[in-house]
């Protein structure tokens, strides 16, 4: 979405976006008018085409006029801009929460191994996790839909690990959160935490998982198997 176009989309443009997914847009084509939605909105035709065209113009809508209306439908880029404003609104109402992120299994770069090992977190991570990590990480590719719900993490009060220096160098901050790990055949691993850097906008598609066990060996796990990983506290 480009800065111009996104800058015209504000909360009016959501609305009738959330409208419109309601109507069945998020399926597949749907047949509205202008009057329909100006009636929806309580606003006037002139307002709800302006809205429709704005939302378009932002690759949110596709628009298909004909003689008696015009059909929609929301884009994959609008489904998206749907699901962010969902995850606010779990962020709300659902704090403390636990989340579920799907993915499958792969190798890293082996880079875990190297950072978990250094005394400077493997010190934090007995203090504040209650165990010594494991050396490396399980590494998981979350699928798209979980890349989306993974943004509902910055509602759950994470584990700090605090960034810090040795005489060669500095080394940046991280957050935990406690995690549990169910394999496609129903065995669970609950003392585990995902890892990240605190301050982080690159590789949303993954998780790294720590543990103080291998997970891979202690769940039989090998690359492309189906894991689900819970994240937070069950209610």
């Amino acid at each position: 979405m480009s800065v111009s176009a996104e800058s015209a989309v504000g909360h009016d443009e959501l609305a009738v976006l959330k409208l419109l997914a309601l109507e069945g847009g998020l399926e597949g084509d749907v047949k509205i008018s202008c009057s329909h939605l100006a009636e929806r909105l309580n606003a006037s035709n002139q307002t709800a085409s302006r809205r429709l065209q704005r939302l378009e113009s932002a690759d949110l809508l596709e628009r298909d006029t004909v003689s008696d209306g015009q059909w929609v439908a929301i884009t994959d880029e609008g489904e998206r801009a749907l699901h962010a404003e969902y995850e606010d609104y779990r962020r709300i109402f659902e704090t403390d929460s636990e989340i579920e992120l799907d993915g499958t299994v792969t190798s890293g770069m082996g880079e875990g191994r190297h950072y978990i090992s250094l005394s400077g977190y493997m010190r934090q991570f007995e203090e504040r996790l209650g165990y010594e990590p494991f050396p490396g990480t399980l590494n998981v590719d979350l699928r798209e839909d979980s890349v989306r719900r993974r943004s509902a993490l910055a509602s759950l009060e994470p584990v700090p690990i605090d960034g810090w220096e040795d005489d060669e160098r500095t080394y940046g901050p991280a957050v935990c959160h406690r995690a549990t790990i169910e394999t496609a055949e129903g065995e669970r691993y609950e003392d585990a935490h995902i890892i990240a850097p605190e301050r982080t906008h690159h590789d949303e598609d993954q998780l790294e998982v720590i543990a103080p066990e291998k997970l891979r060996e202690t769940l039989d796990l090998e690359d492309d198997d189906h894991v689900t990983v819970y994240v937070g506290d069950r209610r």
